[in-house]
């Protein structure tokens, strides 16, 4: 019984210094390697209809061709804690990060984007555009 409970402290033990460890470890965030953040929220005209919600998703997800887009994160309203503060009015959002500026612009103009408009823009009634670089 003594030998079973020292093994269990020990495991434990060693498990949360290793966790204590890793958590000191420097994080590469995306921001970190790709200061330049365009996150779009879009609402679609027809918010029930989880066929166009996933068409639209399907549609963002090809933006992640264009080579200027580092990183490509496609996300639908989470089911969190109703508080004053979040929004969860919208339906699909993009979340992508650029090396710099001048990838955002060609992101832009790139036929890719075009084509995704062009296919996709039926589908929503709002978009909105936040474009952030690190502080």
């Amino acid at each position: 019984m003594k030998t079973s409970n020292r093994r269990k402290f020990i495991t434990t033990s060693a498990a949360l210094a290793a966790g204590t460890a890793a958590s000191a470890l420097p994080l590469k965030s995306s921001a970190n390697k790709y200061p330049v953040i365009h996150h779009v929220f879009f609402w679609l005209k027809n918010p029930a209809s989880k066929e166009d919600r996933d068409k639209l998703v399907a549609g963002v997800k090809t933006l992640s061709k264009i080579e200027t887009v580092r990183e490509l994160r496609v996300g639908v309203v989470a089911s969190t804690e109703k508080r004053d503060v979040v929004d969860n009015s919208w339906a699909v959002s993009e979340l992508m990060f650029f090396s710099d500026l001048a990838g955002q612009a060609t992101y832009q103009t790139h036929p890719v984007h075009l084509e995704f408009i062009k296919n996709c823009s039926h589908l929503w009634e709002k978009v909105i555009v936040y474009d952030a670089v690190d502080a």
